[in-house]
Order: structure tokens, then C-alpha cells, then sequence
């Protein structure tokens, strides 16, 4: 006897996770007075039913599935005439192995509403993934939460920030709002050839100390593969800054004299 469907999921997710395995909402149903349509709860294994490829002639059978037709059923509904839910156990039957850990386990790692919101807040901090999760696993030794979950959190994260603008007019309008100095030239209508910006801190150092420059370029650094241009400013007293950054389409004289 529970009170709402809430609790029944979360003890069904309970004991199985001290047996061994993972337990999900197969179907759920509301009684909005519609014929034909009841309050239930099924729970079901997470590797119960079969997998069904999204089309038929791109299956390969170099491949396995984690489902493997678990029979375990859990079936709950409303007391007639009464308050509460009624669980009852459909099938019982075990088919594969308990697994002793849940380390990697896609389900039992996912992140929580505050997880995900102390993984935004340290991202927009610069905090590398690796520390995230360790101080998520400091605050909840229970948490199975791999690497590869963290990077998943960020990118969605980072695609909220997006919207509908792509990641170079992202880009722009990052570097208007912060006053950065930027030029660009076009390869085409909708392709950018080379960009080049500077921090706004670092356009009064060009401006106070102009007469040394070191100029290199760096491959494969990036996600993009785009050669990034580097110019390093020398001061006085021979402490060194960052004057400029750039993205080109290669290393040519066409696209170094115009960097420059």
C-alpha cells in the first residue's frame, strides 16, 4: 500500500538496486474521464522487451543489445473506494545476471536537477570536467555518474545558451558584448574564411608596446581543425602578452597579410 505512484517507483528503484538491477516506468496511464482510460503504473526491468533497430535493412549483427526479454513486471493502480495504490507483482522471473556494480550504468548515473545545475554554474567557471565529478562524488559517494555524463550536461548546457544561433553567431555576439575587437572576411555567403579578434586589454598593450611581435601557428588544436594563429606582444621588460588570436583557412601568404 503507497500513497502515490511516486513512492512506488522509488521503492521499486530501491530494492532493486540492493538485488542488483534497474527497474523503469514501462507505462504510465492518468484517468482524465476519458473512455477506456485508467490510473496504472507498470515497472519493468530495464533490459526487458527487445531491441527494435529504427530500420530494418541497417541492422547489424556484429552488435548486441543490453535488452534481452526480461520478463519482471510490476503492475500498480488506484484502490477503488479508497485512498492509496495497490502494487502487485506480475512476473518474477529472473533471465540474466545481477550486476555487482553500477559504475558506467547509463541509468543510475544520471544526473539530478541540482546536479545538473552545479555542473552549469561550474562550467560557466571554467571547471574542468574531471574536477565537476569530483566534487559531485564528494557530495554523494553513492553517485555512479561517469566522465562521458558530465560532457553530455555541459553540451546541453551550452546548447541552452545557443537557442537557434549557430556556433559563429554565437560567437559574434559573444564578441560584441564583451567589447572585443573582431574582423572576419567571407569565403562565400554563409562561410567564414578567416577571423581574427583581440581582448580589448590587450589592443592598449599593441598600442603601447608595438615592436616586437612573435607570430606562430599551431595545427589540430581545435575541434574544427583550422589552423589557429598566435601573436605574442613583448613589453619593456620583457614580460610577454597575448595581442591577438586567429583562425585561418590556411597557412598562406594571402591569408597571413591579411592577419596581419
Amino acid at each position: 500500500m503507497f500513497a502515490t505512484h511516486d513512492e512506488i517507483l522509488h521503492w521499486a528503484q530501491s530494492v532493486a538496486h540492493e538485488i542488483g538491477f534497474v527497474v523503469v516506468i514501462m507505462r504510465l496511464d492518468t484517468n482524465t474521464s476519458v473512455r477506456g482510460r485508467t490510473s496504472f503504473l507498470l515497472i519493468a526491468c530495464k533490459r526487458s522487451g527487445e531491441y527494435r533497430p529504427k530500420k530494418n535493412d541497417l541492422v547489424r549483427t556484429c552488435t548486441d543489445s543490453r535488452k534481452c526479454g526480461y520478463q519482471f513486471k510490476l503492475h500498480a493502480k488506484p484502490i477503488l473506494g479508497g485512498e492509496g495504490w495497490m502494487v502487485k507483482l506480475i512476473c518474477g522471473i529472473h533471465n540474466h545476471k545481477m550486476a555487482k556494480s553500477f559504475v558506467g550504468h547509463s541509468y543510475t548515473g544520471r544526473l539530478t536537477k541540482d546536479e545538473k545545475l552545479v555542473v552549469a554554474d561550474m562550467t560557466k567557471s571554467m571547471v574542468k570536467p574531471r574536477n565537476i565529478r569530483l566534487m559531485l562524488k564528494e557530495h554523494n559517494a553513492n553517485s555512479y555518474t561517469t566522465i562521458k555524463q558530465i560532457y553530455n550536461a555541459r553540451h546541453a548546457y551550452r546548447s541552452s545558451i545557443r537557442g537557434s544561433n549557430i556556433e559563429m553567431q554565437l560567437l559574434i555576439m559573444l564578441f560584441d558584448r564583451d567589447q572585443y575587437i573582431h574582423w572576419h572576411r567571407m569565403k562565400d555567403v554563409n562561410v567564414v574564411r578567416d577571423l581574427l579578434w583581440s581582448h580589448p586589454d590587450a589592443v592598449k598593450l599593441t598600442n603601447s608596446c608595438n615592436l616586437v611581435f612573435f607570430i606562430d601557428s599551431t595545427y589540430k588544436t581545435n575541434r574544427y581543425k583550422l589552423l589557429l594563429l598566435d601573436i605574442v606582444g613583448v613589453t619593456p621588460i620583457r614580460m610577454t602578452f597575448s595581442a591577438t588570436f586567429g583562425y585561418l583557412e590556411g597557412e598562406h601568404l594571402n591569408n597571413v597579410v591579411w592577419a596581419l
